[in-house]
């Protein structure tokens, strides 16, 4: 079962392959580049994972056995824990709200009288019904009204002037009577700011007039002047990724996915609490979907004046469950999880950052470095089948669910540009595209990052070895290649952006280890930093920057030159990052547990908190006393905000649990930290166990060629 990993020990680190499907026909036009076939699921070391920070021996034990067993909180930029706490609406959102809809009440029905001396009681009528479909908070899909015909040029520009005087939210503009002679005014809803964008209407209505100009009415310049223009709330989801649980909301709301705004996309096979911001839409609204949404709830409403974008926000909390633990003695798993402590583990990007599709991300990120566009769509859309069986492309659009964001962009792009492979991967948002191109830098990265463990350990500073500078606080950075969706907050499941995989690596002021470092040991391992390979930054001094480049050639890939004039598509207008090879977990905490039932959850979520709803009292702590470990971290000597429910059980300290016949039926390790938001959880399960995160990746089947 996908999400439910069984930790196995190192010496199995390479799972048998799947047998490959049998392969099926397709009508095809010529024959396209097949995708990779991969003769066994994707393993760590085939993304450069293959080192530990520290001996010590690990234990087995299965992760994400139950959804709820891999909780994640959100930190803020000031290191606020992001909880759902509370249902209630913004005590002025409402109030405010009511008072000025009664003064522009008050204002239309001087100003409607003034109309109707103007054009008539017809149209005054149905100026008054779109102004109370407005006032009642509609910015969806309002329909325009179409005032009388009117062939006198004179009066219409009185018309118009009219409404820029007393109706400033409402745009007018003129249109065709359907005799071809008579002109009307048509009279819609602003489309605030950018207007002039939307979609096209071409039928004629029983008034007999055509609609056929553009316009979008989203966004109202009625929003109440004393709220911030963005409704910020806390988004509680289970077993679901951010981007379905939104696509759920908006759906619900009539509003479009670039309304809403976030930080960074949490995992889906977990419970996660975060916050996200959504445009123009007041608390009511959205407090009112609770009875109707399924593993989603929203609450802790707040307006702002400002959206979410990817990439603010600190890091994140995570309380993970080990079920099922298999270890020699309790001391083992003690010694394992102060090493963890002790020794932190090597910040690799984890094999979510690779997707969870056939071909790996980072393979499609290599075909788009080398400008070979047909082969990138075909390594994308090759591993779906809801393309198997299909020879044209609205057959295969019918069968694409609608959150399959990527392959659907493609193909509509292709149908309406035949043969153009550029296009249609320009059509991707642009938060995806660059994750294909980041994916690549990754995997460099942690091919470098085992090569410089491998060689030198994690003890000591060496020569040649990049740092960050001293005096250089890490909060005075500036963010590289920021993933800013330029098209809407969209996800392909087969690209997992989690809540562990956003771009926090910096531009920051690095230095190149010399001998004089060395000897008066300036820097520590800590402080050693490798590249993701872009135009701002530098290789290392020492052998390891032959791995970047031995890889690269060997991928057909030059880091210092482009191939083409793509600059998504391209190391060298990247900027590139640094990232630290060793992180440790901040405000570390656990505890070993017993438990009898698997069916239980043995951590209280946000919803159970607020439900007053207690994990079984069957499944009782084995042992008491406090073993939590301070930070110690700089980084983030912000305290988190403790006002918060914390989980049920704070960390307790492992002592023996002696007489044999008390020994529990199941054990279960119980952890609690902060990670960076760069950094993956699932690393750090990786050094804890020293066991391998790999999952069976299907054999992907033949591609169609569009």
């Amino acid at each position: 079962m996908r999400g439910r990993h069984l930790l196995n020990p190192v010496p199995f680190l390479l799972l048998t392959p799947k047998p490959p499907s049998r392969a099926l026909a397709f009508r095809a036009r010529a024959p396209a580049p097949a995708a990779p076939r991969r003769a066994a699921p994707l393993a760590e070391p085939d993304v450069g994972i293959s080192r530990f920070a520290s001996p010590t021996p690990g234990f087995r034990g299965a992760l994400k056995q139950r959804y709820s067993d891999f909780i994640v909180h959100e930190v803020t930029r000031d290191g606020a824990l992001v909880r759902l706490t509370s249902f209630d609406l913004p005590d002025d959102g409402e109030s405010g709200d009511n008072a000025e809809e009664g003064a522009a009440d008050a204002d239309h029905s001087r100003a409607l009288e003034s109309f109707r001396l103007l054009c008539g009681d017809a149209d005054c009528d149905a100026l008054r019904a779109l102004l109370e479909t407005v006032s009642e908070g509609g910015d969806g899909d309002i329909s325009p009204i179409i005032l009388s015909a009117d062939s006198d040029k004179a009066h219409r520009s009185e018309v118009h002037d009219f409404f820029k005087r007393n109706f400033k939210f409402l745009i007018t503009d003129t249109v065709d009577h359907s005799d071809g002679v008579q002109k009307c005014i048509r009279v819609r809803l602003g489309s605030g700011p950018r207007g002039g964008r939307g979609r096209n209407r071409k039928e004629m209505d029983d008034s007999g007039w055509r609609d056929d100009r553009p316009f979008d009415s989203r966004g109202s310049t009625t929003w109440p002047y004393h709220l911030g223009k963005f409704l910020r709330f806390h988004l509680y989801k289970e077993n679901k990724d951010t981007q379905e649980a939104l696509g759920v909301i908006g759906k619900m709301l009539g509003v479009q996915p670039r309304s809403f705004g976030f930080a960074g996309t949490k995992d889906k096979r977990a419970v996660t609490t975060q916050q996200v911001t959504l445009f123009k839409v007041h608390a009511n609204r959205l407090a009112a979907l609770n009875s109707k949404l399924a593993g989603i709830r929203v609450g802790d409403f707040s307006y702002v004046q400002e959206g979410l974008v990817l990439g603010q926000l600190r890091g994140n909390r995570f309380a993970i469950t080990l079920r099922n633990v298999v270890a020699e003695s309790d001391d083992v798993i003690k010694a394992a999880v102060d090493s963890l402590n002790k020794n932190g583990f090597i910040n690799y990007y984890g094999l979510q950052r690779f997707g969870s599709g056939s071909v790996p991300t980072h393979l499609v990120g290599a075909s788009l470095l080398r400008g070979e566009w047909r082969h990138a769509v075909h390594l994308i859309l090759g591993r779906k089948e809801h393309y198997r069986g299909h020879g044209h492309i609205d057959a295969a659009l019918r069968g694409i669910p609608r959150h399959f964001i990527v392959e659907r962009a493609i193909l509509q792009r292709l149908k309406k540009f035949p043969g153009n492979y550029l296009q249609a991967l320009m059509a991707i948002p642009r938060t995806l595209r660059l994750m294909y191109v980041h994916s690549y830098q990754s995997y460099l990265w942690n091919h470098a990052a085992s090569l410089r463990v491998e060689k030198y350990g994690i003890s000591r500073v060496v020569e040649g070895d990049l740092v960050y500078k001293k005096g250089c606080p890490l909060g005075e950075v500036t963010a590289t290649d920021t993933l800013v969706d330029d098209d809407g907050h969209s996800n392909s499941p087969e690209v997992e952006i989690s809540c562990e995989t956003l771009p926090e690596e910096v531009i920051q002021s690095v230095k190149v280890v010399d001998s004089e470092d060395v000897l008066k040991e300036v820097y520590s391992f800590e402080d050693v930093v490798l590249p993701l390979p872009g135009s701002e930054t530098l290789l290392p001094g020492n052998e390891i920057a032959g791995i970047y480049l031995e890889i690269a050639k060997k991928d057909g890939i030059s880091l210092i030159e482009s191939v083409h004039g793509v600059q998504d598509f391209s190391i060298t207008s990247m900027k590139g990052g640094y990232r630290r090879v060793l992180e440790r977990p901040v405000d570390f905490e656990w505890d070993l547990m017993a438990y009898t039932d698997d069916n239980v959850s043995l951590v209280k979520t946000d919803l159970d908190v607020l439900s007053k709803i207690q994990p079984s009292e069957a499944n009782e702590l084995l042992s008491d006393g406090t073993c939590s470990y301070p930070s110690g971290d700089s980084r983030w000597e912000a305290s988190l905000d403790a006002s918060g429910p914390t989980t049920e059980a704070s960390s307790v300290e492992t002592k023996p649990i002696g007489v044999p016949d008390l020994l529990p039926e199941k054990l279960a390790v119980k952890l609690e930290f902060t990670l960076p938001a760069s950094s993956y959880a699932t690393m750090a399960i990786r050094e804890l166990t020293k066991t391998s995160t790999s999952y069976d990746i299907p054999i992907p089947h033949p591609v169609m060629d569009f």
